[in-house]
């Protein structure tokens, strides 16, 4: 589109503005623009084109109606397109049978993981440069010593016995026979062809050589060859059965068959961590799939379950802090200045923490304070304010700016680690507790707590006969919110009492509130479907449509007329045609339905 209304050199065969009446826009997440923070008084003393994306170009030229479609709204987006008109939550359409859940998640933990990458004061560095690919030998100085955690692993600092140890513990997790595939995270495209030889030679050391024929394991990046064709093979044949990607596959790809997602990377983005996701929860029934794991390397499932939809303060990351001091400056009023103020102090605080140690004592010659203790107090000031402290110290931000020399190191380059490392356990993650026990406790706890407050838990522990399925959701929702979930619970369960529960979540909410027995959800509801059959003479066409409706049940719980407005009930006519088979007494029926389910006797 932006070929066709900017570099169309004949304006007649350009499209009007009139030339469309809707336009809609799949995966509309994707928009991203730096505009959707520009606010108005910005324009002022910043460039607007700086801030303009093609996106928004193509959206603003027409006119038309627009409709986005996405399943992960962004700030952006919803400041292009407005508020959302339709929700559907992921957890709502889990509960209703069109997605699969995911098991808890299965935390890789190795001896590197856990201590951290640490280099020694007058140590020999090896230094990776990402763009040249030059391998260089640094000396630390002797007062400075080297420390990664976790989070910088496979960015900052790459360790190969630390990829090998977790692709071990893949290969005996996840062998060659197991259900569907596998989809890994690295970190960048020479990293993935780590990995993809690394779990080769693991794989093959596990189970022999003749176990794993080539192209059983791949790469699938935006610099493979014929990516898209790869992505069919993923999709249809047998190999590949564990790709490797990067980006290219974390959003738009459906491959029905993952099982398993494995996280070797860390994203800060809370919309892309939940389209890598994503690419797990399709349902595919032709290999029966239930659920998915997640096996996290590096804790990302854990650094972001927690993460709230923050707008950043740094409108623009790549703004040099100059040109933020510069925006201070010409900023207008009050408003303007202490807006473009906590850009500048964020700014001066991430540079604070890099500077040399020449540079700090520099700075403090200048300043009178080292940088941290500056930006703290700085912080505290106004944007007038901060103007002044700026002007009485010119140098401040040259010396912030000033590159860093004690690695003589770029923002490319990665720390090569050879230290020995080794996996020291695999652990299901259930919530912020790590042992089931705590899991349940606190889940038994909350739902004490609420039933008689939340309408939601009143439905489901004192009126099950009324239960809707729009209710059901309304309980999937919450207790989303608090990391309950029935596959979790499921597994919780299943570990501190040594037994495999297929229950429900209205289930484990009634033996929390109630003490009910918790008892296989198909269980219950066939035995509910025979409890209706014996309870009174019912014709073939009846008994018939009770058994379907039990089918039905047993993939979308709860019994209620939405059930029967979609589906293979919606093609006979959908509630209100069925329920004249029932003498228009359909909805009794339903309600007893549920009561059946869910009362202690059906157990």
């Amino acid at each position: 589109m932006i070929a066709r209304i900017e570099g169309e050199g004949d304006i007649s065969l350009r499209p009007t503005p009139g030339t469309y009446d809707c336009i809609i826009v799949d995966e509309a997440h994707r928009g991203y623009t730096l505009n959707a923070d520009l606010r108005e008084g910005d324009i002022v003393f910043r460039n607007l084109e700086d801030y303009q994306s093609a996106y928004r170009q193509v959206l603003d030229y027409f006119d038309a109606t627009k409709i986005a479609l996405t399943a992960t709204p962004a700030l952006h987006t919803r400041e292009i397109f407005g508020h959302p008109v339709y929700h559907y939550g992921c957890r709502q359409a889990v509960v209703e049978g069109y997605l699969n859940d995911h098991l808890p998640p299965k935390r890789i933990t190795t001896a590197l993981a856990e201590a951290g990458i640490h280099f020694d004061g007058g140590e020999e560095v090896e230094i990776l440069d990402r763009k040249t690919g030059q391998l260089d030998l640094f000396e630390l100085p002797d007062e400075v010593d080297l420390d990664y955690d976790l989070s910088q692993f496979n960015r900052r600092v790459y360790s190969e016995n630390f990829n090998r140890a977790v692709c071990q513990a893949l290969a005996r997790e996840i062998p060659p026979d197991s259900l569907g595939k596998t989809l890994i995270f690295a970190a960048r495209d020479d990293h993935a062809d780590d990995v993809v030889r690394l779990l080769i030679e693991e794989l093959q050391d596990e189970y022999g050589s003749d176990e794993i024929p080539a192209g059983m394991v791949q790469k699938i990046t935006g610099k493979s060859d014929k990516p898209q064709d790869l992505i069919l093979k993923f999709k249809n044949d047998a190999n590949p059965k564990y790709v490797v990607t990067v980006d290219l596959l974390t959003t738009g790809i459906d491959v029905p068959s993952i099982c398993n997602l494995v996280f070797l990377r860390r994203v800060k983005s809370r919309i892309l961590y939940d389209q890598m996701i994503g690419r797990a929860t399709r349902l595919c029934p032709e290999i029966k799939k239930q659920h998915f794991i997640i096996y996290d390397a590096v804790d990302l499932y854990a650094e972001l379950q927690e993460m709230s939809d923050m707008r950043p303060v740094v409108v623009k990351p790549n703004v040099s802090l100059g040109q933020l001091v510069t925006d201070l400056f010409n900023a207008v009023d009050d408003e303007d200045k202490d807006w473009v103020a906590g850009q500048v102090i964020v700014k001066m605080r991430n540079l604070a923490g890099r500077v040399d140690e020449e540079t700090k004592e520099s700075f403090k010659n200048h300043t009178g304070q080292p940088p941290e203790d500056t930006v703290q107090d700085l912080a505290l000031k106004t944007g007038n304010e901060l103007v002044t402290w700026l002007k009485d110290h010119p140098r401040a931000v040259e010396l912030l700016e000033r590159t860093p020399v004690k690695s003589g190191r770029s923002g490319d380059d990665v720390t090569i680690s050879h230290h020995d490392d080794e996996l020291l356990r695999i652990e299901e993650i259930f919530g912020k507790n790590t042992k089931p026990e705590d899991y349940i406790e606190g889940f038994e706890r909350y739902v004490r707590e609420n039933m008689n407050t939340v309408p939601a838990l009143i439905a489901v522990t004192q009126k099950p006969r009324d239960l809707t399925r729009k209710e059901l959701a309304e309980l999937a929702g919450l207790l989303d919110e608090h990391h309950y979930s029935d596959s979790l619970l499921r597994a919780a369960y299943g570990k501190a009492r040594n037994a495999d529960i297929a229950a429900h979540i209205i289930g484990f909410v009634r033996q929390a509130a109630l003490g009910d027995p918790l008892v296989p959800y198909r269980d219950r509801v066939e035995s509910a479907v025979l409890k209706i059959e014996k309870s009174r003479d019912w014709t073939k066409r009846q008994k018939d449509w009770l058994r379907r409706i039990g089918r039905a049940l047993k993939d979308k719980p709860v019994a209620d007329p939405t059930l029967l407005d979609q589906g293979v009930f919606a093609d006979k006519g959908g509630y209100q045609r069925i329920s004249k088979e029932f003498d228009d007494q359909l909805g009794d029926v339903l309600q007893q339905m549920n009561e059946a389910i869910w009362g202690t006797t059906a157990a």
